[in-house]
């Protein structure tokens, strides 16, 4: 078996897999990438048993065969080449020989035929999205996915397609943002849940992606297919919250203010608030957001005034500063709009400007309980 492969088009797709291994595999195997070569096409593996990703290059070669090379070791060499052709040739039972303008490297390989063949889905649902879209998706949703292993269902992205719109949905309990697309549609109505981890991968490459994405779904994986990527997963198994209840649907207090100058504020602002709770302090009263944060413990305290747009009842309201940034982090508008009822209901936010035709965004962050 021989190949000739562009060292730095080898080294690019190699990258995007390797983020699918594990530092610690519980199967050596895992550790290595499958190569599967088809004369003139590289098929190239990698897998942690819940996610396979594989991409498929074009090669020089008239011979066909399938062998395993251990990860770390090829992409270590691989950075270490300016672009040039590589010659990978199959020496006797055990070794690759790798030939470049600078010299020759024998690392050991395994056969092919013990690497995990990646699940087949049989009938599975098909709905098909623009890379971008899919990409903007997964960005506006996955940071408010939780981390707790205890509640596994918030641990991912819950996808929700029917013939009306789809719709993505992250909540880690204490934040959620509803992602929707009415611009996009499914035949069949479907629910299910994406873990982080493909989709970091996902987003990592659907950026320079020109096709769309075929996602092929069906109760237990999920197959995404584009350009030359094919990423199999495992979803999470288990029911998603009925989170359309958590979201207040009667909000008569409405603060309308520039997003960057409150987004500057709220991050100036939280560095003097207390290390534990992390807790900011918005005042409305007429034109006037009051932003105040208290560290008692260290006696620091910060005050900012920002000129806004407010409608409602005079009103004081605690936010995990943390939580209230990264929202308003993953916004484009110039203008937000919070909306809130009372200082102990969640507050939302929505873009007033900056989303596309057929674009919705919602972000609701949890209060905290304000001392004194």
């Amino acid at each position: 078996m021989k190949f000739i492969v562009s060292s730095s088009q080898l080294l690019k797709q190699l990258q995007v897999l390797g983020g699918v291994i594990n530092s610690n595999n519980t199967l050596p195997i895992l550790d290595n990438f499958l190569f599967e070569l088809s004369e003139n096409e590289l098929k190239i593996s990698a897998s942690d048993l819940e996610t396979t990703m594989s991409s498929v290059i074009e090669v020089e070669s008239t011979d066909t065969g399938a062998i395993a090379i251990n990860a770390r070791l090829l992409l270590d060499t691989l950075k270490t080449f300016p672009e040039q052709p590589l010659t990978f040739k199959v020496e006797g039972d055990s070794t690759i020989e790798i030939i470049s303008e600078q010299g020759k490297y024998d690392m050991a390989y395994f056969s092919g035929d013990e690497f995990p063949k990646a699940m087949e889905l049989p009938s599975p649902s098909s709905t098909e999205i623009p890379s971008d879209i899919l990409a903007t998706a997964i960005s506006k949703t996955i940071f408010a996915a939780g981390n707790d292993d205890l509640r596994p269902v918030m641990s991912g992205v819950f996808f929700q397609f029917n013939s009306k719109e789809l719709t993505f949905v992250a909540t880690d309990a204490h934040k959620l943002v509803k992602y929707t697309r009415t611009d996009i549609t499914a035949e069949k109505s479907a629910e299910f849940i994406m873990p982080k981890k493909p989709l970091n991968l996902l987003k990592g490459v659907l950026g320079g992606a020109e096709n769309n994405v075929t996602i092929e779904y069906n109760d237990t994986n999920a197959k995404f297919t584009f350009d030359n990527v094919v990423l199999i997963c495992r979803l999470i198994d288990g029911k998603y919250p009925n989170y359309e209840a958590v979201i207040p649907k009667e909000n008569p207090n409405k603060l309308t203010v520039d997003r960057a100058s409150f987004l500057n504020s709220v991050r100036r602002v939280s560095i003097f608030s207390s290390k534990t709770t992390h807790q900011i302090r918005l005042k409305m009263a007429g034109t006037e957001l009051n932003i105040s944060a208290e560290d008692l413990d260290y006696s620091n305290k910060a005050d900012e005034r920002l000129h806004c747009d407010y409608q409602g009842d005079d009103m004081q309201i605690g936010f995990n500063s943390r939580f209230l940034s990264e929202m308003l982090n993953n916004l484009n508008s110039n203008d937000v709009l919070i909306e809130m009822s009372l200082p102990n209901r969640a507050g939302i936010l929505t873009p007033i400007d900056g989303t596309e035709e057929g674009e919705q965004i919602t972000m609701l962050v949890m209060p905290v309980m304000l001392n004194g």
